[in-house]
């Protein structure tokens, strides 16, 4: 039987990539996204039609407990579980409303919460699983500007690591990738003038790409079982 992993966030940019990577590898995939619904479809068929894998594809708002809870209703079996689905939120905190703080907190780190909680079970009934949580730099360090978004992935490096102690006895390891600055849709709000002073002050003298996010996930599920509780950051040397 082949192997099932779920990406949220997969319409674009590293959830895309991601989505890619494991078909590749061989997995059925269970794809999700909020606004871009028609786009991941697209990506479903070309899939399925180059790599011979299943490939269903929902519109979830991966911040809803209901939403989330519908979608695990339809999956019975599931081996690798991505939460990747994001959004980005840059202003001063004094600025920013309460709506905007709990829609950030929600999507990062509630998400992971909800399909966690799902998908636990799912892989206890088969004693082995793969949780993967997309994080960033800026829940290691901070950043200005991005005070709810670093606070969110602060929490899911945390909660990371926590869950792989609870999972570890049950063969199910927690990982997750803390990105540093990514080509993405996500920072398609900084001018060119931003990016280049970005640019200029990571070592590796350029951003990261989509497809090294998805390279070392693909890596991760792979990697020995003694790999758990890991916040591995990405970054190209920045911080």
């Amino acid at each position: 039987m082949k192997k099932t992993a779920l990406i949220t966030g997969a319409s674009r940019g590293i959830g895309r990539a991601m989505a890619e990577a494991f078909a590749a590898a061989g997995y059925d995939l269970v794809l999700t996204c909020l606004h871009n619904i028609e786009e991941l479809e697209n990506l479903g068929r070309k899939l399925e039609s180059s790599h011979a894998v299943s490939c269903r594809c929902f519109a979830v708002d991966s911040g809803d407990c209901e939403a989330v809870d519908a979608l695990f209703s339809r999956i019975n079996q599931l081996d690798v579980l991505v939460n990747n689905a994001g959004i980005a939120h840059m202003g001063l905190l004094q600025d920013m409303t309460p709506q905007q703080w709990h829609r950030i907190i929600a999507t990062h780190l509630d998400g992971c919460f909800y399909t966690c909680r799902n998908a636990i079970p799912l892989m206890l009934a088969q004693s082995s699983g793969h949780i993967l949580n997309i994080s960033s730099i800026w829940g290691n360090v901070g950043a200005s500007m991005e005070v709810a978004y670093s606070a969110a992935k602060g929490g899911v490096n945390s909660f990371t690591r926590a869950l792989a102690k609870e999972l570890a006895p049950s063969h199910i390891q927690v990982n997750a990738i803390a990105c540093g600055v990514i080509d993405t849709d996500m920072n398609r709000c900084l001018s060119e003038e931003e990016l280049e002073i970005l640019r200029q002050e990571i070592p590796a003298d350029r951003l990261g790409t989509p497809q090294e996010v998805a390279a070392l996930a693909l890596g991760l599920v792979q990697a020995p079982g003694y790999l758990t509780g890991q916040v591995i950051t990405l970054d190209g040397g920045f911080v």
